[in-house]
């Protein structure tokens, strides 16, 4: 596990006026059926990133830090770009497979998360994935999953074999299409959000996803106004609905000049 950043408040989004500021914060939990956390994250703009290891004996560990760190090390600027995204995950792939040398099954993660890049001039987040973890957004209080899943049973879906709701609970629930590591640089599939006042903003491995609905992750971030707050309470009900894997959730919020910052 590694958790690189500090719950934030009120940082300014951009230096011109657009009056926009943002609050972030990263809350991750072992959960009750794992030896140790193969979660890492991490919050500090302009990025926000959510990793979730594979390979066991500590290895799917080394491999969500590579990806987190690699991510950091690009977040040289204000503003990035998938360039540099597909950079970062080009020297994770590589740390990882030094790391993987010694493993006969591979070691990989997932990567998911969003970055702030540029619209002529106006901020936005651009979203990436590679793997089974997740962004959503909440936007006047609505939950929408922004990304959509490398796995198995989401291509069943996509081919009309099971339903969308039956996904979680099918037998190959954990199987992914898509990961970095496993000596294969890959790309991820990107989406564009503009940066505006209320938008909230949800990075998160599937230990959250596997035990919190749709429904239930709604309500509680409309619970919780302050990001810190949401992003405790989503762990905490995800690890006490079953905490059956590491659980992991990012939070960020755009407030507009009228907000009233709240000290996380």
């Amino acid at each position: 596990m590694t958790e690189l950043g500090r719950p934030t408040t009120a940082h300014p989004l951009a230096s011109g006026a657009t009056g926009l500021s943002l609050d972030w914060a990263g809350v991750t939990d072992v959960g009750l059926r794992r030896a140790h956390n193969e979660d890492s994250y991490v919050a500090e703009a302009p990025l926000f990133v959510v990793a979730d290891g594979m390979g066991g004996h500590s290895a799917g560990d080394v491999a969500s830090d590579a990806v987190v760190r690699r991510m950091a090390e690009a977040a040289v600027r204000d503003r990035l770009t998938t360039d540099d995204i597909e950079e970062a995950l080009r020297r994770a792939t590589a740390d990882i497979a030094v790391a993987a040398a010694d493993t006969e099954l591979g070691v990989g993660t997932t990567a998911t998360g969003a970055f702030l890049s540029d619209d002529d001039g106006d901020p936005e987040f651009t979203i990436f994935n590679v793997g089974d973890s997740r962004v959503y957004l909440v936007d006047e209080g609505t939950l929408r999953q922004v990304t959509v899943d490398h796995s198995v049973v989401q291509e069943m879906v996509d081919a009309g074999l099971i339903r969308a709701e039956d996904a979680e609970s099918h037998p190959d629930s954990n199987v992914i299409t898509r990961a970095v590591g496993f000596d294969v640089d890959q790309r991820p599939d990107y989406w564009r959000v503009p940066a505006r006042a209320g938008l909230r903003l949800l990075v998160c491995s599937d230990g959250l996803t596997k035990e919190l609905s749709g429904a239930d992750m709604e309500r509680l971030l409309g619970e919780q106004p302050e990001t810190l707050a949401a992003a405790s309470a989503l762990v905490r009900a995800a690890v006490e609905a079953g905490g059956r894997d590491n659980v992991t959730a990012v939070v960020v919020d755009v407030r507009g000049a009228a907000d009233e910052p709240v000290e996380a």
